[in-house]
């Protein structure tokens, strides 16, 4: 449903057609009366209304009047501020860039992968750099973690010459998130393209670099912010005459998501660091065309979908109104969007989930207005994707593509009362935040006080806490989890010593005569020539990063934000059972002592089931008992040293103390909860007589689980 003036005549129209002219429409408040009666008494609030991360209450209802006075309703497509998309009507039909990342060590590895993919539906070439190569080192020069780690492992022409072999990018865009060093892969992808005999000027895509993205994640810098300032101006003002569809400047807001932040945070955090750079480039003589039209950003996208939706439109409408203020043109307005679908969100327990959650992901990335997107592989939080897994992937987008025609669609979410108002509400929040950076001095001056650091922690704490309570329900992992599922296989194999082979096999075969000669004068003059001519005598990026730090010292340091999953506790504690299990041919086993008819003990029987096998543990129930001998009898049969007795309260106030007692005298080692929260009297009463803790809704379920891992020795 799009808005517009004559909205209220089509209301009308339609509802004159329906047949149901004779039945009065209700109004808001006469629904929330009734639904206020409905809930007998319960709070209208606590029930129905919803409040996220981002502090956004979100309504059980949405009406014509939730959108009143939102001014960017009244925007084409294709025009400023640009929310409902930078592409105008005719452009609809062509769909986003299907830019999947492949994350092989070696550079053949990376080509053979690629060029299967070409064939078979990706549309670009997404090269993620490892670690290493992304902080400018050679293989042998890292630590070996870092080699292979994410990305591939890129150090001279020879590398990107295998790693773009056969592959004609006159024709397919390339997508290169080059860290700190793009300058000197810039010039080495020209350099190779030149070599191949292609015309670089049809270049296009993005080899950009983000000196704030990599000093959020990695804490530190090869080089000094200004140097980096430096070289992105040389880059951008290269690409500008050399390869003009190329864009250079790079703004992600992944590390923020990947860390735990909500939207809003996302947003400002993203716009901050764009404003920052902006400056830094104007600083350094470039025009506000020249930048603007020179940046991409990078969003992750999680698996609220409305709230994901919003967060790319309110993108585009801030930076939009960030851009017009320092004195853009209108086409310089629009903003590039590269997004991928979360890798938070991403879980080790139940890996083929994931498939779903990068499906649902990957529809709000599409109907936000992303520009190009990587769906992650379901088992990308366990190992290296295999052909299998890249293919689901890549097959999600195309579906959503060629079946589900999402690419015909203008802004389908466009109009919608709930998604305008999201829209509008998230942007504020964030614009508030992004204020707040502002006042602060910027963006890297929040990122070294800590500020940011400090803001992320808060919501990731918060997060977590309510993972742990399954209030945020993971699917597979904290709520209906699989103990049958087979495991995925890890990657045992590491690329770190394969790859140091290959670049000082390298260095001793294309070290060329005057090799300190060259680094002098790069040392003297960095820019598209020098680099081009030391690359095309055989100098690594890691011999040249070398020489820039040796009169480069001041690099920064901040606290780095660690990439983190939504999942991380529980399938913590699924792996510690997994050992077990290895260890001892069975789960870590607790026994349900079910007392009383099936209609008082199966609600809490079925409760107890879940909260403990989400944590790897084996539950043996039964269909009751009848008296407190038989529960002893069945428990020392099921050699279980947890035991959980489950049944209604009223059950519990009869036999509870009994068999409390009968279990500890027979097991003093054995650990008794109860299902439930019993009232203050009754609770000493069976503390008395020997049960350790109850759970029950609002039970920290991983802390309870962690704890008796830990008791119980299991995975130690």
């Amino acid at each position: 449903m799009i808005i517009n003036a004559n909205m209220d005549e089509k209301e009308k129209l339609n509802k004159e057609n329906s047949g149901f002219a004779e039945f009065p429409a209700p109004s808001f408040n006469e629904w929330k009366q009734a639904a206020v009666k409905a809930l007998k008494g319960a709070s209208f609030e606590e029930k129905l209304v919803t409040t996220t991360y981002e502090g956004i209450a979100i309504q059980p209802m949405y009406t014509k009047e939730d959108i009143i006075g939102i001014s960017h309703l009244s925007s084409s497509l294709g025009t400023a501020p640009f929310v409902r998309s930078t592409r105008e009507i005719g452009e609809q039909r062509k769909p986003w860039e299907v830019s999947q990342e492949l994350p092989y060590g070696t550079p053949s590895e990376f080509n053979e992968a690629v060029k299967i993919d070409l064939t078979r539906g990706q549309t670009m070439v997404n090269l993620v750099l490892d670690r290493a190569s992304a902080l400018g080192q050679d293989p042998d020069q890292a630590a070996p973690e870092c080699v292979g780690d994410k990305g591939v492992s890129i150090s001279s022409l020879e590398d990107v010459k295998k790693a773009l072999e056969g592959i004609n990018l006159e024709k397919t865009p390339l997508f290169v998130q080059t860290g700190m060093v793009g300058l000197p892969v810039y010039s080495i992808i020209v350099a190779e393209a030149r070599q191949a005999g292609m015309d670089v000027r049809q270049l296009r895509g993005c080899v950009g670099m983000d000196p704030l993205g990599t000093l959020a994640k990695e804490g530190t810098l090869p080089i000094s912010l200004q140097k980096a300032y430096e070289w992105m101006a040389k880059l951008t003002l290269c690409s500008k005459g050399e390869t003009p569809e190329l864009k250079t400047i790079l703004i992600q807001a992944d590390p923020y998501h990947q860390a735990g932040g909500n939207a809003a945070q996302e947003l400002a955090f993203a716009l901050a660091t764009g404003v920052e750079y902006i400056r830094e480039m104007q600083n350094r003589g470039l025009s506000i065309g020249d930048v603007a039209q020179s940046m991409i950003f990078t969003f992750s996208v999680g698996s609220n979908v409305f709230l994901e939706i919003a967060k790319l439109r309110a993108a585009r409408l801030l930076w939009s109104n960030i851009v017009a203020s320092f004195g853009g043109k209108e086409e310089e307005l629009k903003m590039s969007i590269h997004a991928r679908t979360s890798s938070w969100t991403k879980t080790v327990s139940d890996p083929y989930v994931n498939i779903l959650r990068g499906t649902a992901e990957s529809f709000a990335a599409i109907i936000g207005g992303a520009d190009s997107l990587h769906v992650s592989p379901f088992d990308e939080a366990v190992r290296t994707p295999d052909e299998f897994s890249r293919r689901i992937a890549r097959n999600t987008q195309i579906i959503l593509d060629k079946e589900a025609h999402l690419s015909k669609v203008a802004d389908p979410a466009g109009g919608s009362w709930y998604v305008e108002s999201l829209t509008d509400s998230l942007a504020k929040q964030a614009w508030q935040l992004f204020q707040q950076i502002e006042a602060s001095g910027g963006m890297f001056n929040s990122l070294e006080k800590g500020e940011i650091q400090e803001q992320i922690n808060a919501i990731a704490n918060q997060r977590f806490t309510n993972i742990a309570h399954r209030k945020e329900r993971l699917v597979g992992t904290n709520m209906y989890p699989n103990l049958t599922e087979k495991k995925l296989s890890k990657n045992a194999e590491s690329v770190y010593e394969v790859r140091c082979k290959e670049v000082r096999s390298y260095r001793e075969t294309a070290s060329p005569e005057g090799k300190e000669t060259l680094l002098q004068r790069l040392g003297a003059e960095q820019n598209l020539e020098s680099f081009l001519n030391v690359f095309r005598q055989g100098l690594t990026i890691g011999e040249v990063m070398d020489t820039i730090q040796q009169n480069n010292p001041d690099v920064p340091s901040i606290q780095a934000l660690p990439a983190r999953r939504a999942s991380e506790q529980f399938d913590s504690l699924r792996e510690r059972a997994e050992s077990y299990k290895d260890t001892y041919g069975f789960y870590p086993k607790v026994f349900l002592a079910n007392l009383g008819k099936l209609a008082q003990f199966k609600p809490r029987a079925d409760f107890a089931t879940v909260f403990f096998e989400v944590g790897g543990f084996e539950v043996l129930s039964n269909n009751r008992f009848e008296t407190v001998d038989q529960a002893v009898q069945a428990t020392v049969e099921s050699e279980a040293s947890i035991v959980v007795i489950c049944s209604h309260d009223d059950v519990y106030a009869d036999m509870v103390p009994t068999l409390a007692g009968e279990l500890k005298k027979m097991n003093p080692e054995l650990t008794l909860l109860l299902a439930g929260s019993p009232s203050s009297e009754h609770a000493e009463l069976f503390k008395q007589a020997g049960v350790d803790e109850w759970i029950h809704m609002k039970s920290n379920c991983y802390q309870v689980l962690f704890d008796l891992q830990q008791r119980k020795g299991i995975g130690q």
